[in-house]
């Protein structure tokens, strides 16, 4: 789905515009991704899993850009990607149309400044919009500040898949698991 295109302005006064991603918009999703998995734990992947794969990637952007529930966001700062977030159906079956599942990121030099929920508060509205009755999301443990950005937006915690991360270092941690029910 194609969303309505909208602006946020950072503290420092730098315009972020927020779009639908596209197709065309893979290879800077791809370098989004790369470098958000390189600068924290907190993300799926470490950079050593792996090169995102671009054509896979384009499939997938223009699968949701086309989807009447499913829809991804990204926020730029000029030309460069500096943020995603998505919502798509849980599993295209119908008695899970209803529920929807959260994935988001943000540049680690860009958090704290209200983007964050910006993005939250866009995609809630829209999820909301699209149909869907409830919104789903896993987060690390240790991962306070988007813990608190969940629970700010009427998230909670229902679950814990303990152990479900295993860093590099030997160390694991729990995913929490929330819910926000419209």
């Amino acid at each position: 789905m194609i969303i309505k295109q909208q602006k946020y302005v950072l503290p420092d006064g730098q315009e972020v515009t927020i779009k639908s991603a596209i197709a065309e918009d893979a290879q800077k999703v791809v370098k989004h991704r790369e470098a958000t998995t390189a600068e924290t734990h907190f993300m799926a992947r470490y950079p050593e899993d792996g090169p995102f794969n671009l054509e896979r990637t384009k499939d997938i952007l223009e699968g949701i850009s086309k989807d009447e529930k499913d829809f991804m966001v990204n926020a730029y700062i000029g030309d460069e990607m500096v943020g995603d977030l998505a919502v798509r159906v849980v599993r295209p079956h119908i008695k899970f149309l209803h529920r929807g599942y959260l994935g988001m990121s943000i540049r680690q030099q860009y958090t704290g400044l209200g983007l964050g929920s910006f993005m939250m508060q866009t995609a809630l509205n829209q999820a909301k919009e699209n149909g869907f009755e409830q919104v789903e999301l896993g987060v690390f443990s240790d991962n306070d500040r988007a813990r608190h950005l969940y629970s700010k937006f009427g998230f909670e915690e229902y679950g814990k898949n303990p152990r479900a991360f295993k860093l590099k270092d030997g160390t694991y941690r729990d995913e929490i698991i929330m819910v926000k029910i419209f």
